[in-house]
């Protein structure tokens, strides 16, 4: 005994993130923000490593240089007397840019200036951006010596904040610039976002509407290539959901059609077949009850001949319940192999069209290929038949099915009659077919066969075979 397989349960989905529910055109802000921050960063890391270096050799240039003054100032005041090299040097080491230097005498006081100039205590770098730049202080001392008499001495300490200053100013003018420059590329990729989401946007309210049954909806062909394909695939996809509609439609009116045919030829049959037969029995039976009730001795004869009539009105009503269940659904089908299903077939056409002949060759077919398949191809067979004799007036019906490799039914049905008018038209019958064929991913095929009608059925068969088969060889 085998048990149906259970049905999967529903995989579970982790709910949308909050990144996930952004509109796109966020999405994409967002991540040129990043992106944005990211330059910034590496680039204040960069100017912080250069500032660094370029500081350094600032320094360094600074203090050799006023070495150097300030020995050239000794060697060019030897003359002179101690207090006036003194005030000469601290008046020429006045307000220098980077360094500070400090003029002591022999006592190591400090040498006032003698026009004091005024120097900018205020710096404008902040003190995070001094500590990431500034280098160690240094400072040197000068001894200041005079016809081989030491007089003084000169201290001189770096002081960098004056080219951080300066690196601080060129920073914050360039983040100025970038910030506007970035404000203004944000603007406009924001615009061009827009532009360029719009037709997404029409994607997504013209499948609101295939997803509303308004197959309708269509999409104008955007500006971009990529779009305009999408948008081009989306109007194809609509058409064919349309089309699909309207082919449904029109079978679903042919099947409604073809249930009433069908249930009217049911009843024409059962009134003019079954009715006169039902008819017969009735009065049949009430002369058999006739005299059964008379008071003379009842005709033996008579007897026998009415009997032998109920019996023969009860075989047509046999055959023609065969037949009527035949119709409706073969009862061979599932219980026989499908060749013996044809072949019987063939022997009620013939039963029942003395003239016409009808052949098959069923060789190459197996056993069975599932229920569905089996009763299309019975009904294909059948209905061509019934087109040949019907319509082509065929004196002669042939009809070949085998199973060729790949997994598919061929199926050919030849007559000899009058052939395809110029005006046919496809009635309810072949249509059927078409739609039965379709179903099952096959094809058929129409043509006039000189003389004659042939029609050619390929429909493959897939893995209900296995099953079919050992239910048929079980029977």
């Amino acid at each position: 005994m085998t048990t149906a397989p259970a049905s999967n349960p529903s995989v579970w989905t982790a709910p949308p993130t909050f990144w996930a529910r952004l509109p796109t055109r966020t999405r994409m802000i967002v991540l040129v923000l990043a992106i944005d921050l990211l330059a910034a960063l590496l680039s204040c890391g960069v100017i912080v490593l250069n500032a660094r270096s370029a500081v350094e050799v600032e320094m360094k240039a600074a203090l050799s240089n006023v070495e150097l003054l300030v020995s050239d100032t000794i060697d060019l005041a030897q003359s002179a007397s101690p207090e006036t090299l003194l005030q000469t040097l601290r008046l020429r080491v006045q307000g220098l840019r980077h360094v500070r230097v400090t003029v002591l005498d022999a006592s190591g006081a400090v040498v006032p200036a003698p026009s004091p100039r005024l120097r900018r205590d205020q710096h404008d770098a902040p003190h995070w951006f001094v500590a990431l730049i500034a280098p160690e202080a240094r400072r040197h001392e000068l001894p200041i010596v005079v016809q081989g008499r030491h007089i003084g001495m000169a201290r001189i300490t770096t002081q960098p904040r004056d080219e951080i200053d300066e690196v601080w100013g060129y920073a914050v003018s360039l983040s100025v610039a970038s910030l506007l420059v970035s404000l203004g590329l944000l603007i406009a990729l924001y615009v061009a976002f827009g532009r360029v989401l719009a037709p997404l946007t029409q994607v997504a309210e013209g499948l609101t509407q295939l997803e509303r049954q308004d197959y309708t909806a269509r999409l104008a062909p955007p500006a971009s290539r990529e779009l305009a394909i999408i948008a081009a695939r989306f109007n194809s996809v609509a058409q064919a959901l349309s089309e699909t509609r309207a082919a449904n439609g029109r079978l679903n009116r042919q099947l409604l059609s073809a249930q009433d045919d069908e249930r009217r030829a049911t009843a024409l049959e059962l009134h003019d077949e079954f009715g006169p037969c039902l008819f017969a029995l009735e009065a049949n039976a009430a002369s058999v009850i006739r005299m059964a009730r008379a008071e003379i001795a009842p005709d033996r004869t008579k007897l026998a001949q009415r009997a032998e009539e109920i019996s023969t009105i009860v075989g047509q009503v046999q055959t023609l319940n065969r037949d009527l269940l035949n119709r409706l659904r073969p009862h061979a089908l599932g219980q026989v192999p499908l060749p013996d299903c044809l072949v019987l077939l063939l022997r009620d056409f013939t039963r029942r069209h003395s003239g016409t002949g009808f052949t098959g060759t069923f060789d190459g077919l197996g056993p069975g290929y599932g229920d569905v398949t089996d009763l299309t191809v019975f009904r294909c067979i059948q209905e061509s038949m019934t087109n040949a004799v019907r319509h082509g007036r065929a004196v002669q019906v042939n009809v070949e099915a085998y199973e060729e490799a790949g997994g598919r039914l061929m199926i050919t049905v030849r007559d000899n009659g009058g052939g395809i008018a110029p005006d046919h038209r496809v009635g309810l019958g072949l249509s059927g077919m078409r739609e039965r064929v379709g179903a099952l991913g096959g094809t058929l095929v129409l043509d006039n066969g000189s003389p004659g009608t042939v029609v050619r059925i390929m429909i493959p068969f897939g893995s209900e075979r296995s099953e079919d088969t050992s239910v048929i060889s079980d029977a």
